[in-house]
């Protein structure tokens, strides 16, 4: 999408119940800790006095866990909150015939069973270790010395939760104010009126840059340019590597970046490292209108299939631009080596985990859009946003191109991508 004025601006409709983010948990002497200021952040401790959020990070006790521990059971009365620190965890609940069902998998930074620290209510769900997790743990009855110290406490979030009570009949899914509609109804009744309320801090894009200067000596131009141009070979190669670093920077940029741009809400864990049929299946729930692509690693692309395989359902391809792509329930999978594994870009990387992107595109379909410019002086035919310029020739007959990229993506809706975290590349299967 073109940008004329340098930035792109989001209007969306206000959100009343914002998202909830993960927390960042660090180490300290090899202990998980929690800062203050990431516990602020959570709705459920906002509005509280500083010394009793320090209060609430002091008391947090450290618990491990091996797969298979059950942390919660439905129906038990819950006498703790848990924060997970790291590893993966599974929410289930008994289904209207008896069975299991599988409600959601949880990973680090993510924070469950607060009810039971303000309400007697039973736990609403099961809640299983999935893989050995490290939690911190706050009781009810280190909860309540907490009150006796802090009698402002239970207030502030007793007030918190009714908020929550009151808001929810007018939120829909996705925190937004209800538009309200009328339909199926007949003859002339009084039609409910409704009125749009905008962000009032839209999200803004400025468009980034990624820059090089290219220096060839005129005597290579002027001479060995025959049979191939010396300059333009120059120049198309370091085009190139701009080019890398701008899928890179789409990627993982803090502040623009796909992996940093998903919600919360719209991030799920591997359940079991690998990525399965069932984890892409996951993400196809997510993002389940009109998905365009999912954005993987060639490592877990394969690991994918591998996992495919051995369930007896390979997935089939498809033909783009030329080359053939695995597609899952008809979405292409493309690889990019810019989901890094393990913190590298090591396209043979055999171990280490990375993430898989589902992500619908286009701005008629609010979705993720590209953001460049156009026209700019030394601009090369069908590369919008790059320029090229003559810096000029130093004394020692060397000439100097400046070669600058502008760009930048937007997320436009939050349903428009989502993230499988934590997938592990390097799981294989022995076949009879």
């Amino acid at each position: 999408m073109r940008v004329d004025g340098g930035t792109y601006r989001v209007n969306r409709v206000r959100l009343l119940n914002p998202d909830e983010r993960k927390i960042r948990v660090t180490t300290v002497g090899g202990q998980p800790f929690v800062p203050v200021t990431e516990l602020q952040q959570l709705s459920l401790f906002a509005g509280l006095e500083l010394d009793a959020v320090q209060a609430i990070s002091d008391a947090l006790q450290v618990e491990r866990h091996d797969t298979g521990t059950v942390l919660m059971t439905e129906g038990e009365a819950g006498d703790k909150l848990y924060l997970l620190a790291e590893g993966t965890v599974e929410v289930s609940i008994i289904g209207s015939r008896g069975q299991t069902l599988r409600v959601n998998t949880l990973s680090g930074g993510e924070i469950f069973g607060e009810g039971a620290l303000l309400t007697d209510t039973p736990r609403t769900a099961t809640v299983t270790v999935r893989s050995p997790s490290t939690v911190l743990s706050l009781s009810r009855a280190q909860f309540a010395d907490l009150l006796t110290a802090h009698p402002d406490v239970r207030s502030a979030m007793e007030t918190m939760v009714e908020g929550r009570r009151q808001q929810r009949d007018e939120l829909d899914e996705y925190g937004e104010h209800k538009i309200e509609v009328a339909g199926g109804h007949h003859g002339e009744p009084v039609l409910p009126e409704t009125f749009v309320d905008y962000d009032d801090e839209p999200r803004e894009y400025p468009l980034s840059v990624v820059q090089t200067i290219v220096r060839v000596h005129t005597r290579v131009s002027d001479v060995y340019s025959n049979p191939i141009d010396q300059l333009e070979e120059q120049l198309r190669l370091s085009i190139e590597g701009i080019r890398e670093r701008q899928e890179y920077e789409l990627i993982n940029n803090p502040e623009f970046g796909l992996l940093h741009a998903a919600a919360p809400s719209m991030r799920t864990p591997s359940r079991t490292g690998a990525p399965t049929p069932d984890d892409m299946d996951d993400l196809l729930a997510l993002v389940w209108k009109r998905p365009a692509f999912f954005l993987a690693h060639p490592m877990a692309i394969a690991a994918f299939g591998r996992e495919c395989t051995r369930r007896g359902v390979p997935p089939p391809t498809t033909t783009i631009f030329g080359s053939p792509f695995l597609t899952w329930r008809g979405v292409p999978i493309v690889p990019c080596d810019k989901l890094l594994v393990g913190g590298k870009a090591r396209v043979g990387s055999r171990a280490g985990t990375t993430n898989i992107l589902l992500v619908r595109v286009g701005e008629r379909e609010q979705g993720v859009v590209g953001l460049h410019t156009s026209g700019l002086p030394g601009e090369p035919e069908g590369l919008p946003g790059l320029s090229v310029r003559l810096m000029g020739v130093n004394r020692r007959a060397v000439a100097s191109y400046l070669l600058t990229l502008y760009f930048s993506a937007a997320v436009l809706i939050e349903d428009a991508i989502a993230v499988l975290e934590g997938v592990e590349v390097g799981r294989y299967h022995e076949y009879p």
